[in-house]
Protein backbone atom coordinates (compact mmCIF):
# COMPACT_ATOMS: atom_id res chain seq x y z
CA UNK A 1 0.00 0.00 0.00
CA UNK A 2 1.25 3.54 -1.07
CA UNK A 3 1.76 6.36 1.52
CA UNK A 4 2.75 9.70 1.53
CA UNK A 5 6.28 8.14 2.30
CA UNK A 6 6.25 6.88 -1.19
CA UNK A 7 5.29 10.61 -2.50
CA UNK A 8 8.36 12.38 -3.62
CA UNK A 9 8.77 16.13 -2.76
CA UNK A 10 9.03 19.35 -4.98
CA UNK A 11 12.65 19.47 -5.76
CA UNK A 12 12.95 15.87 -6.99
CA UNK A 13 14.31 15.25 -10.13
CA UNK A 14 11.65 12.30 -11.10
CA UNK A 15 9.26 15.67 -11.13
CA UNK A 16 10.94 17.53 -13.86
CA UNK A 17 11.72 14.52 -16.48
CA UNK A 18 9.31 13.17 -18.98
CA UNK A 19 8.25 10.43 -18.23
CA UNK A 20 8.52 7.41 -20.51
CA UNK A 21 5.74 5.88 -22.32
CA UNK A 22 4.17 2.26 -20.98
CA UNK A 23 4.58 -0.28 -23.51
CA UNK A 24 1.24 -2.16 -23.85
CA UNK A 25 -0.70 -4.46 -23.16
CA UNK A 26 1.16 -3.26 -19.60
CA UNK A 27 3.24 -5.35 -17.57
CA UNK A 28 2.45 -7.08 -14.59
CA UNK A 29 4.66 -4.55 -12.35
CA UNK A 30 2.84 -1.67 -14.68
CA UNK A 31 -0.16 -2.72 -13.88
CA UNK A 32 0.59 -3.30 -10.19
CA UNK A 33 1.99 0.03 -9.67
CA UNK A 34 -0.96 1.60 -11.37
CA UNK A 35 -3.61 -0.08 -9.02
CA UNK A 36 -1.53 0.79 -6.27
CA UNK A 37 -1.57 4.58 -6.86
CA UNK A 38 -5.52 4.52 -7.73
CA UNK A 39 -6.04 2.94 -4.21
CA UNK A 40 -3.68 5.81 -2.83
CA UNK A 41 -6.18 8.07 -4.19
CA UNK A 42 -9.04 6.63 -3.29
CA UNK A 43 -7.70 5.68 -0.12
CA UNK A 44 -6.97 9.31 0.80
CA UNK A 45 -10.61 10.56 0.68
CA UNK A 46 -11.66 7.89 3.43
CA UNK A 47 -11.27 10.19 6.36
CA UNK A 48 -11.05 6.73 8.34
CA UNK A 49 -8.12 5.70 6.51
CA UNK A 50 -6.57 8.83 5.59
CA UNK A 51 -6.23 9.24 9.30
CA UNK A 52 -5.17 6.05 10.24
CA UNK A 53 -2.58 5.22 7.78
CA UNK A 54 -1.30 9.33 7.84
CA UNK A 55 -2.49 10.27 4.06
CA UNK A 56 -2.95 13.36 2.83
CA UNK A 57 -6.32 13.85 0.54
CA UNK A 58 -5.50 14.20 -3.15
CA UNK A 59 -8.01 13.42 -6.00
CA UNK A 60 -4.96 12.34 -8.70
CA UNK A 61 -1.28 10.95 -8.60
CA UNK A 62 0.90 10.46 -11.16
CA UNK A 63 3.70 7.78 -11.55
CA UNK A 64 6.52 9.98 -11.40
CA UNK A 65 5.22 11.42 -7.97
CA UNK A 66 5.83 8.28 -6.69
CA UNK A 67 9.56 8.37 -8.62
CA UNK A 68 8.55 5.73 -11.39
CA UNK A 69 9.09 7.75 -14.62
CA UNK A 70 6.44 5.56 -16.55
CA UNK A 71 3.28 7.59 -18.25
CA UNK A 72 0.38 6.51 -15.89
CA UNK A 73 -1.79 8.72 -13.51
CA UNK A 74 -4.71 7.85 -11.28
CA UNK A 75 -7.42 9.81 -10.99
CA UNK A 76 -10.81 9.78 -8.61
CA UNK A 77 -13.09 13.09 -8.31
CA UNK A 78 -16.38 13.90 -8.47
CA UNK A 79 -17.71 16.82 -11.31
CA UNK A 80 -20.41 19.52 -10.42
CA UNK A 81 -22.97 17.32 -10.73
CA UNK A 82 -21.75 14.36 -8.35
CA UNK A 83 -20.72 12.49 -11.60
CA UNK A 84 -17.56 10.27 -10.28
CA UNK A 85 -14.59 10.00 -12.54
CA UNK A 86 -11.99 6.85 -11.06
CA UNK A 87 -9.54 6.22 -12.97
CA UNK A 88 -5.92 4.63 -13.46
CA UNK A 89 -4.90 5.18 -17.52
CA UNK A 90 -1.58 4.69 -19.27
CA UNK A 91 -0.32 6.82 -21.92
CA UNK A 92 -2.94 9.45 -21.55
CA UNK A 93 -2.58 12.06 -23.89
CA UNK A 94 -4.78 15.36 -24.42
CA UNK A 95 -5.68 15.05 -28.04
CA UNK A 96 -8.04 18.19 -28.33
CA UNK A 97 -8.71 21.23 -26.11
CA UNK A 98 -11.02 24.42 -26.06
CA UNK A 99 -9.81 27.80 -26.60
CA UNK A 100 -11.70 28.77 -23.00
CA UNK A 101 -9.82 28.62 -20.70
CA UNK A 102 -10.75 27.97 -16.81
CA UNK A 103 -9.22 27.70 -13.19
CA UNK A 104 -9.60 27.12 -9.72
CA UNK A 105 -10.75 29.77 -7.51
CA UNK A 106 -8.93 28.31 -4.65
CA UNK A 107 -5.68 27.99 -6.66
CA UNK A 108 -4.25 24.15 -7.08
CA UNK A 109 -2.14 21.92 -4.77
CA UNK A 110 -0.11 18.78 -5.09
CA UNK A 111 0.62 15.91 -3.14
CA UNK A 112 4.67 16.50 -3.90
CA UNK A 113 4.22 19.91 -3.04
CA UNK A 114 4.47 20.72 0.47
CA UNK A 115 4.43 24.65 1.21
CA UNK A 116 1.41 26.81 -0.82
CA UNK A 117 1.63 28.82 -4.15
CA UNK A 118 -0.93 31.18 -3.81
CA UNK A 119 -2.04 32.17 -7.71
CA UNK A 120 -4.59 30.84 -10.03
CA UNK A 121 -3.37 28.66 -13.05
CA UNK A 122 -4.95 28.62 -16.51
CA UNK A 123 -5.94 25.27 -17.78
CA UNK A 124 -8.07 25.03 -20.64
CA UNK A 125 -11.97 24.58 -19.69
CA UNK A 126 -12.45 21.24 -21.93
CA UNK A 127 -10.13 18.32 -22.78
CA UNK A 128 -10.31 15.10 -24.53
CA UNK A 129 -8.29 12.96 -23.25
CA UNK A 130 -7.25 9.21 -24.39
CA UNK A 131 -5.50 6.66 -23.54
CA UNK A 132 -5.70 2.82 -21.74
CA UNK A 133 -7.83 1.80 -18.64
CA UNK A 134 -6.49 -0.60 -16.09
CA UNK A 135 -8.41 -2.95 -17.92
CA UNK A 136 -6.80 -2.87 -20.80
CA UNK A 137 -9.50 -0.67 -22.68
CA UNK A 138 -8.92 2.26 -24.91
CA UNK A 139 -10.84 5.04 -23.51
CA UNK A 140 -11.48 8.40 -24.52
CA UNK A 141 -12.94 11.04 -21.91
CA UNK A 142 -14.41 14.55 -22.91
CA UNK A 143 -13.89 16.34 -19.56
CA UNK A 144 -14.81 19.81 -18.16
CA UNK A 145 -14.32 21.69 -14.68
CA UNK A 146 -12.67 20.33 -11.91
CA UNK A 147 -11.91 16.55 -13.73
CA UNK A 148 -10.91 18.61 -16.74
CA UNK A 149 -8.18 20.53 -14.46
CA UNK A 150 -7.09 17.63 -12.66
CA UNK A 151 -6.66 15.19 -15.51
CA UNK A 152 -4.60 18.38 -17.21
CA UNK A 153 -2.42 18.82 -13.87
CA UNK A 154 -1.90 14.85 -13.26
CA UNK A 155 -0.75 14.77 -17.16
CA UNK A 156 1.68 17.34 -16.77
CA UNK A 157 3.57 15.63 -14.01
CA UNK A 158 4.23 13.12 -16.90
CA UNK A 159 6.21 16.16 -18.79
CA UNK A 160 8.11 17.29 -16.10
CA UNK A 161 5.78 20.22 -15.34
CA UNK A 162 4.33 21.48 -12.05
CA UNK A 163 1.20 23.33 -11.47
CA UNK A 164 2.83 26.43 -10.10
CA UNK A 165 4.75 26.71 -13.29
CA UNK A 166 1.77 28.13 -15.52
CA UNK A 167 1.19 30.57 -12.24
CA UNK A 168 1.97 34.47 -12.98
CA UNK A 169 4.52 35.31 -11.64
CA UNK A 170 4.24 38.99 -11.40
CA UNK A 171 0.57 38.70 -10.73
CA UNK A 172 -0.93 35.78 -9.50
CA UNK A 173 -3.93 36.55 -8.87
CA UNK A 174 -4.30 38.56 -12.30
CA UNK A 175 -7.68 37.69 -13.85
CA UNK A 176 -7.43 35.22 -17.05
CA UNK A 177 -9.17 36.52 -20.07
CA UNK A 178 -12.09 34.25 -21.49
CA UNK A 179 -12.30 31.77 -18.46
CA UNK A 180 -14.42 30.09 -16.37
CA UNK A 181 -13.92 29.90 -12.34
CA UNK A 182 -14.32 26.84 -11.08
CA UNK A 183 -15.46 26.66 -6.92
CA UNK A 184 -14.20 23.73 -5.05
Amino acid sequence: MLTMDDIVRDGHPSLRTVAEPVQMPASDESHEILQEMLQYVINSQNPEIAKKYGLRPGIGLAAPQINVSKRMIAVHVHDDRDKLYSYGIFNPKIVSHSVERSYLKSGEGCLSVDEPFPGYVPRYARVTVTGTTLEGKEIRLRLKGLPAIVFQHEIDHLNGIMFYDHINKQNPFAEIENATVIER
